[in-house]
């Protein structure tokens, strides 16, 4: 339904302004149990501990276990008779009573009459000591940060089955149906995940949302603008609180933020560049807030510009930039068309306060989710 009055943008805040109201008014959502299978990406509420792992030394190679002094004196010329004879032990099982090594078999001979070390074995040698796969006192990943696959690889071995986390359910909403709307829900919602989130794209009105409690926050995609189907902004404003409509970045111009009740409304424009650069600068922000994750920014790589980047003083502006040797050039400005997006292979953020940056710059280049 067309909207009854145009949505006008009043002020451009400035980026820098946004993300202090966002860091002031957002909280992170309350943790909860998550099974370790289902936990990849989540953000940790608390330290993932283990219990002490091996319980008892543990054979770390296949071979024969010993009393290592027994071989002190022993070499090629001049095997040590071992006086106890040593006990086949493959890897991974306990180490029995009164050995404190495991000789490799080619160092060890054993005939029918006993046996004799060919070479010195150290005690400890190929042990794995009680307690030294997990301390119990040193956690195996801290609060605020993200499980990756070998967190969960590792706390599974260590018998660790649920780990306590924040996962943010958001609400990833297309406020119509059209390609360019569709895809960019689809990529946010990957990156949402990725980033500790428990993201859903739904369908429908975005009044339905806006009242779905079940939700820790919402995040509609197009409907920012002053056409003639677009009322994201007024919705928001009569269902909630709308803090924030225009934002000095570009491109982005008519992002808008509110609440509902206690939960935050990201809106991004209906373009794929637009919606892609306030989602990076702002939308990652409130979900590390949600989340209360200390992994604060994406790794960057420096690297210096091959060409001049021109920016708008007062406004932020994210570029897409290409790999050219051991250098980046900016593919576009202002508006990022699709095969921009698609042949770049990181973007940068001119703060609003440049001009932009000369050739021979170096800068910080983030991958794109």
């Amino acid at each position: 339904m067309a909207s009854e009055t145009i949505q006008t943008i009043a002020r451009l805040t400035p980026l820098a302004e946004v993300l202090a109201l966002i860091d002031r008014e957002v909280k992170p959502v309350a943790p909860c149990g998550v099974p370790l299978n289902d936990a990849i990406n989540c953000i940790l509420a608390a330290d993932a501990l283990a219990p002490a792992q091996p319980a008892a030394p543990r054979a770390l190679i296949d071979g024969w276990a010993l009393k290592a002094d027994l071989t002190r004196d022993a070499g090629g010329y001049a095997p040590a008779p071992l006086q106890q004879m040593p006990v086949r032990i493959e890897a991974g099982r306990p180490m029995p009573d009164g050995m404190d090594s495991v000789a490799a078999f080619d160092t060890v001979k054993v005939t029918q009459g006993g046996a004799e070390a060919l070479a010195p074995v150290n005690p400890g040698d190929g042990v794995l000591p009680a307690g030294r796969d997990c301390d119990v006192s040193v956690p195996m990943r801290r609060a605020g940060e993200r499980l990756r696959a070998v967190d969960l690889a590792a706390l599974g071995g260590a018998r660790v089955t649920q780990v306590s986390a924040r996962r943010p359910r958001l609400r990833i909403v297309p406020v119509r149906i059209d390609t360019i709307i569709g895809n960019a829900a689809r990529l946010i919602a990957t990156d949402a995940a990725r980033c500790g989130g428990a993201p859903e794209e739904v369908s429908g009105d975005l009044r339905e949302a806006f009242s779905d409690e079940s939700a820790d926050a919402i995040v509609a995609i197009g409907g920012t603008g002053s056409g003639r189907n677009d009322a994201s902004v007024q919705t928001l404003a009569r269902a909630g609180r709308l803090v924030v409509h225009g934002v000095g970045l570009t491109p982005g111009e008519t992002a808008a933020f509110g609440f509902v009740g206690t939960r935050p409304v990201l809106l991004l424009p209906g373009r794929l560049d637009a919606a892609l650069a306030v989602w990076l600068t702002i939308g990652r922000r409130m979900l590390e807030l949600l989340t209360s994750s200390q992994m604060k920014d994406e790794p960057a790589e420096a690297l210096t510009l091959a060409r001049k980047v021109a920016s708008t003083v007062g406004l932020a502006e994210l570029v897409p930039v290409r790999r050219v040797g051991d250098k980046v050039e900016p593919l576009a400005t202002k508006y990022l068309p699709l095969s921009a997006l698609a042949r770049s292979d990181g973007w940068i953020l001119v703060p609003a306060d440049s001009e932009g940056y000369s050739a021979g710059t170096p800068v910080p280049v983030k991958p794109w989710p």
